[in-house]
């Protein structure tokens, strides 16, 4: 058991398993140069499409620095490219290359791998209510974030 009953709680569980899984992805991307914070990125792509550098740091709820510093990185590998946004000519369109294409499937994989260590032992009726718990935690979190930016706290 990693935590004793005494240490517990939900933020450290998920602190927890926010680590190990970006250290699990990391070691399985490394070969491909691909860190764990930047995989999120091109899953993203792939599901949506082309979409600007903006779109893509709300979707993820991640801030525009950091988006920033990652599509730089992935573009430097080969992974993305940035083209103009003929609506906004101050804007880029992201969007991903055929070497990103290539790629996907070993993402998928190790995410798929990482999903079933984590769920090891469940059920899948206790699978489904986990992720339906995160869903709603993670609802919580967003509208906490997006009430507290209202009010200036």
């Amino acid at each position: 058991m990693v935590l004793k009953s005494n240490e517990s709680s939900v933020v450290r569980c998920i602190s927890i398993l926010y680590r190990y899984g970006q250290s699990y992805i990391a070691k399985r991307l490394e070969y491909l140069n691909i860190g764990s914070g930047q995989y999120v990125y091109l899953m993203t792509l792939f599901r949506k499409g082309e979409i600007s550098q903006e779109e893509l740091s709300n979707h993820l709820k991640i801030d525009k620095g950091t988006t920033a510093k990652a599509i730089k990185k992935l573009e430097e590998e080969g992974y993305l490219v940035r083209n103009p946004d003929l609506r906004d000519k101050r804007a880029y369109k992201i969007s991903l290359t055929p070497k990103a294409l290539e790629v996907i499937p070993a993402i998928q994989a190790a995410a798929k791998d990482w999903e079933n260590v984590i769920t090891s032992g469940l059920s899948e009726d206790e699978s489904f209510r986990v992720e339906q718990i995160l869903q709603r935690m993670a609802e919580n979190t967003y509208h906490f974030k997006i009430e507290n930016e209202e009010s200036g706290k």
